[in-house]
């Protein structure tokens, strides 16, 4: 079995497991009540920012998260053993399981999500998270493609926040995109700041329009109408960038390939799409839209890994009161007579009572899983799973309350197609690449710290790679994104030693022919992508002690990602903003009235943003005055 890391939440902060045991430096031992304000279903880090606030403004509330460890997708854990001390690790793979020699402190990995920048400003300021122990790690330079070429040595493309020295690695490429790369930058800028505000409030309220005065109508639309005047005359070229294939805006900016291509990366990353595909271009500003310390669109890692920040999320919720519980799996939405959410039932049949229920897990799970629907009183309804993508026939039992069926339609048509495995492995030593061979002493050098891009020569091996996944086979020269955290933060690893991300795509959540995403397949993909990694840093296949591969239905087995996509459903245009995740139900709310979706199903989608949780837990409260008020 793979080892988990529980992270610790310092003094004062009590998450508790199974039973109620601590699982950190907690100074208190509550156990799980039988009646909380408001219950939210998952321990992501949506859910946990969704707590914070609630618990902030007085609601008594409880985090029930069903795996060991907090945080959903932004997961610290320790899944390979440290090198077994006194001996050079051996070249082959380790079964981590059967390494018995004493072993130096383990290979901690972020196991899913793995870089930080779209987190909002407002929540690291909110919920103080820095107080609370987050530290991040930002990279300058932050992007680095090598190339592989018949020439010595190959050329490679650095970039970072030094505009000047980024110019000049485009200028190998062409000096006409190195002198339209700073325009390109600030077109962009103005795009993210026009849509910024969009994603800190619930979707305009679309049922206001035409039931009330011009002046009601006008309010729920102020959002949008602030966009569009921000915009100014940049409207329509910002409409092109949400409806164009992204070669398309690239192809208007510049010429060279290896340029185009590393920009193209952030438009299809965790999307099943190639840059040829009409919208990609929104996907490319979500990933542009985040900043660190001030920085617009800059990437860093978080000390610790991903798990601290989640930590730190928790410890602030924690310290206003909320109770927040790792190995406490819910199976049911509790429903009252009146169909309202009065909380939900664990697995061992325990009633936990409450006056609302936020649910951060998918869509898929929360409303066809979790929530008893029916229509009619004596029909069968239909759910699509989203492991095998079939349709099951149940019959309801009398007592279910109703779901729309139109509602139940939609979110079981909802694309969740995934195109990522995710690979994370220990190494005895840094990679070196062909075209920025290490340094004599091994010690890390400036483009280590990036998101290093490979299969990255040109738009038309991303389609290629695209292509070949489409049609049932996992891609043959796939795109792969390689980090190495450890190297900003050597703790994450034994000395000497490093951690390895690799985002790799595309590969299908089913394969072609029926064929299982059994060890044999797993394997296959993986060796088809250290080879690759191979071809650009000779000696990378030697140095791997250890590997954790998670296809598109293992990321959905163990952090309950549908289909195992990383946004818990496509980022398109027809499933965001008034429609996502369906219409008339953007602004959190369910067709079950106290049931609330606060995960990155919800507007504005997914990223470790933190945005869905936040503006959740704002229209709870809402909803809450409103109550009081009324009585």
């Amino acid at each position: 079995m793979l080892a988990g890391l529980r992270a610790g939440l310092g003094a004062g902060c009590a998450v508790h497991g199974q039973r109620g045991q601590r699982l950190a430096h907690s100074r208190t031992t509550e156990k799980l009540q039988r009646e909380y304000d408001a219950v939210v279903i998952g321990a992501g880090h949506n859910g946990l920012v969704a707590a914070a606030y609630l618990q902030q403004a007085g609601l008594r509330t409880a985090v029930l998260e069903k795996r060991h460890v907090l945080g959903g997708a932004a997961v610290t854990e320790e899944i390979v053993p440290g090198t077994p001390r006194a001996l050079h690790p051996p070249a082959h793979y380790l079964p981590c399981a059967r390494l018995t020699t004493p072993c130096s402190p383990g290979f901690k990995f972020s196991r899913a999500s793995y870089l930080l920048s779209l987190l909002r400003p407002q929540i690291y300021a909110e919920l103080e998270l820095q107080r609370h122990g987050l530290k991040v790690l930002p990279r300058d330079p932050y992007s680095f493609t090598p190339l592989l070429e018949d020439r010595s040595p190959p050329r490679s493309l650095l970039m970072g926040h030094n505009m000047a020295q980024t110019q000049q690695q485009i200028a190998q490429f062409s000096q006409k995109d190195a002198q339209a790369y700073p325009k390109y930058e600030v077109f962009m800028g103005c795009l993210v700041s026009a849509i910024n505000p969009l994603l800190d409030a619930p979707p305009a309220d679309t049922t206001a329009l035409g039931q009330g005065s011009l002046l009601q109508s006008l309010r729920a639309l102020w959002p949008l109408l602030q966009a569009g005047l921000a915009l100014g005359r940049r409207l329509p070229h910002f409409y092109e960038v949400l409806t164009a294939p992204i070669s398309k805006i690239l192809d208007h900016w510049f010429e060279s390939e290896p340029l185009k291509a590393t920009l193209a990366t952030d438009a299809v990353i965790g999307a099943m799409s190639s840059p040829h595909t009409p919208g990609s271009g929104y996907v490319l500003l979500h990933h542009v839209m985040g900043e660190l310390e001030g920085q617009r669109g800059a990437w860093g890692y978080v000390a610790g890994g991903m798990g601290a920040l989640s930590q730190a999320i928790a410890c602030a919720a924690a310290t206003h009161g909320a109770h927040i519980f790792t190995e406490q799996a819910v199976c049911r939405v509790l429903l009252g007579t009146d169909g309202q959410a009065q909380g939900v039932v664990m697995q061992d049949g325990t009633e936990v009572r409450s006056k609302v229920v936020l649910s951060n897990a998918s869509p898929q799970l929360t409303f066809l899983e979790l929530t008893p629907q029916v229509w009619g009183h004596h029909s069968t309804w239909h759910r699509v799973t989203p492991q095998l993508g079939h349709p099951i026939t149940a019959v309801p039992s009398p007592s279910q309350e109703q779901l729309p069926e139109d509602f139940v339609r939609r979110i079981q048509q909802l694309d969740t197609r995934s195109p990522v495995t995710k690979i994370n492995v220990a190494v005895d030593r840094l990679p070196s690449f062909l075209a920025a061979p290490n340094t004599h002493d091994n010690q890390p050098l400036p483009h280590h710290c990036c998101s290093i891009h490979l299969n990255c020569e040109g738009t038309h091996l991303l389609h290629q790679a695209y292509t070949e996944a489409a049609q049932g086979h996992p891609s043959s020269r796939p795109m792969i994104e390689l980090c190495i955290p450890s190297v900003l933060d050597p703790g994450l690893a034994p000395p000497g030693c490093h951690v390895v991300s690799l985002f790799t795509q595309y590969t299908p959540y089913e394969l072609a022919g029926g064929q299982p995403w059994d060890e044999k397949a797993r394997n296959a993909y993986a060796d088809t992508v250290f080879d690759c990694i191979e071809a650009y840093a000779p000696g990378f296949k030697a140095s791997v002690i250890g590997r954790d591969i998670l296809t598109p239905p293992d990321l959905e087995r163990i952090f309950g990602l549908p289909g195992g996509n990383i946004f818990h459903g496509g980022m398109s245009l027809d499933q965001l903003y008034f429609t996502r995740p369906a219409p008339s139900y953007s602004t959190y709310q369910s067709p079950v009235p106290g049931l609330y979706l606060c995960g990155s199903g919800a507007h504005p989608g997914g990223g470790v943003m933190g945005a869905a949780g936040r503006n959740a837990a704002q229209v709870v409260l809402r909803d809450f005055r409103r109550l009081r008020w009324q009585r």
